[in-house]
C-alpha cells in the first residue's frame, strides 16, 4: 500500500524504496506525463503559424521586426526564469502541484488574444504562455526522467520531446486550417481554451507526483547500492548542494555543463527565427496560412518523431557527437531556406532543420541529467533550461534588430546559421561524453 501522503493531491510522499525506476514498470505514469507534454506543445504550436501573419491587426507596422519579436522575448524571459524556479519549487511541494499551477497560468491566454487591441496584449499573453511552459513542461520532463533508469534516459528525453514537438507541428497545421475556416483569433481562442481545460483536468485526475522516485534514487546512490553504471558526477558538489551552487556549476564552472548550456541557448536562437521570421519569409514569397502551416508542421513533426530514435540511439552511441551533429545539420537547414524558392524546397529545408533539432535537442537534456546527482538533478535541469530558453530573448532582440536594420530577413538567417556552426565547435572543444556506460566514473 502507498503512503497516505502519496494519495493526497500535490503532497510529496515520504521516501519509499518501493518506488522502482524503469519505463515499463511505470508505463502508465510515463505516458500520462507524455500526454501533458503533448498538450503543452499544442499551446506553443498554435502560435507558430498565423500569429506573426496577423500582427498588422494588432498595430505592428511593416518592417518593425524588433517590435514583432517582443512576444517571443517576453515568452523566453519568463520561461527561462520559471524553469529554474519550478525546479527549485518542485523539490519542496512536488512535481504535480507545480505542473497544475502551470495550467492555471494558461487560462488568460485565449482571452488576451481574442480581445486584444494592440500587440502588447499578445506580449502579455506570452508572459502567461511562458509561465505555462516553464511550469508544466519542466515538470513533465523532470517527472519522466525521475521514473526512468539511467540506461533509458536518452529514450525518455527523446520520447518527451517527441510528444511536445510533434504537437508543436500539429498545432501549427490545425490552426492554419482553423484560421481559414473561422478566422485567426477565434480559432486561437477555442483551441487554446480547450487544450488548457482538458490538460488541467487530466493532470489533476491521473498524474502522480514523482518526487519520491527521485528521493529513492538519491538514497540509493548515497548508500552505495546503485546497480547501474556510476556516472561521472562533478566532484565540486556533493549530493545536497544549494540551488545557487548548482546554478553556478552548470552555468559557468564545469566545462561540459557550460558547453551544453551555450548549445541550448543557440538552439533557441534558431528556434526563435523559425517561430517568427520563417513564416514571415514564406508569406512574403506568396505562401498562404495553410501552406505555411504544412511547412511548420514538417519542421515540428520531424523534430518530434525522430527524437524517438535519436534519443534511444544516444543510449547506445553517446550524447556528445549527436549534439554536435545536431547543431551543424540545423545550420545546414537554415542555409537551405535561402538557396531556392518553392514549397517543395522549403518543405525539404524544414525537414533538415527538424532533423537537426532531433539530433541534439533531447540529447542535451539527457546529457545534463547524466552527470547531475539525483539530489540536485532537477535543479541542474532547471539551470540548463534557463540558459536554453533565454535564447528566445537573445534571438528576439538580436535577430529582430538585424532584420530591422537592413529591412530584410535574409541576414537573420545567415547570422543564425553562423552561430550554430560555432556552437557545435564549442561542444566539440569543451564537452566530454556523459553517458555513464561510455564514460563512467573513475575508480
Amino acid at each position: 500500500m502507498e503512503p497516505e501522503a502519496d494519495r493526497r493531491p500535490g503532497v510529496a510522499p515520504v521516501v519509499d524504496h518501493g518506488y522502482q525506476r524503469g519505463i515499463r514498470v511505470n508505463l502508465h505514469q510515463f505516458l500520462q506525463h507524455g500526454l501533458q507534454l503533448f498538450f503543452v506543445g499544442l499551446m506553443i504550436g498554435m502560435e507558430r503559424n498565423v500569429l506573426p501573419l496577423i500582427s498588422r491587426e494588432f498595430g505592428v507596422a511593416k518592417g518593425s521586426f524588433l517590435y514583432l519579436m517582443a512576444f517571443v522575448v517576453s515568452f523566453g524571459l519568463v520561461k527561462a526564469v520559471l524553469n529554474f524556479v519550478a525546479s527549485h519549487l518542485s523539490e519542496r511541494i512536488g512535481r504535480k502541484r507545480v505542473l497544475l499551477i502551470g495550467w492555471l497560468a494558461a487560462l488568460p491566454i485565449p482571452f488576451l488574444i481574442l480581445y486584444g487591441h494592440s500587440w502588447m496584449w499578445v506580449v502579455v499573453a506570452n508572459v502567461f504562455l511562458g509561465l505555462n511552459q516553464g511550469l508544466a513542461w519542466t515538470m513533465a520532463v523532470t517527472s519522466n526522467v525521475d521514473l526512468s533508469r539511467a540506461s533509458q534516459r536518452g529514450f525518455a528525453t527523446g520520447f518527451n520531446e517527441f510528444a511536445g514537438y510533434a504537437a508543436v507541428g500539429l498545432g501549427g497545421m490545425v490552426i492554419g486550417y482553423g484560421a481559414a475556416l473561422f478566422g485567426p483569433r477565434l480559432a486561437l481562442f477555442w483551441f487554446a481554451l480547450s487544450v488548457t481545460l482538458l490538460a488541467g483536468m487530466l493532470g489533476k485526475i491521473f498524474l502522480r507526483d514523482t518526487l519520491p522516485w527521485a528521493r529513492a534514487e538519491h538514497q540509493e546512490f548515497a548508500s552505495g547500492r546503485a546497480v547501474e553504471h556510476m556516472p561521472r558526477f562533478p566532484v565540486e558538489l556533493g549530493a545536497n548542494a544549494r540551488a545557487r551552487d548548482v546554478f553556478l556549476l552548470v552555468s559557468f564552472r564545469h566545462p561540459t555543463f557550460s558547453a551544453f548550456c551555450q548549445a541550448g541557448t543557440v538552439n533557441k536562437i534558431a528556434d526563435s527565427l523559425l517561430w517568427v521570421l520563417f513564416p514571415l519569409y514564406l508569406h512574403e514569397r506568396g505562401l498562404d496560412a495553410v501552406h505555411i502551416g504544412w511547412v511548420v508542421a514538417v519542421y515540428g513533426l520531424i523534430w518530434g518523431v525522430f527524437q524517438l530514435f535519436t534519443g534511444a540511439m544516444s543510449d547506445w552511441i553517446g550524447r556528445r557527437n549527436m549534439i554536435i551533429a545536431g547543431q551543424w545539420v540545423l545550420a545546414l537547414g537554415v542555409m537551405m531556406v535561402l538557396q531556392f524558392q518553392g514549397l517543395a524546397w522549403w518543405l525539404a529545408a524544414a525537414a533538415v532543420m527538424g532533423l537537426g533539432m532531433a539530433l541534439g535537442y533531447a540529447n542535451l537534456i539527457a546529457a545534463v541529467a547524466d552527470i547531475s546527482r539525483p539530489g540536485w538533478r532537477s535543479l541542474a535541469l532547471g539551470a540548463y533550461r534557463f540558459w536554453r530558453d533565454i535564447g528566445y530573448v537573445f534571438g528576439g532582440v538580436l535577430l529582430g534588430a538585424v532584420a530591422q536594420s537592413g529591412a530584410r530577413l535574409e541576414p537573420a538567417f545567415w547570422l543564425t546559421a553562423s552561430l550554430l556552426v560555432v556552437s557545435g565547435g564549442v561542444v566539440l572543444w569543451r564537452a566530454e561524453e556523459t553517458h555513464p556506460r561510455l564514460n563512467p566514473a573513475l575508480p
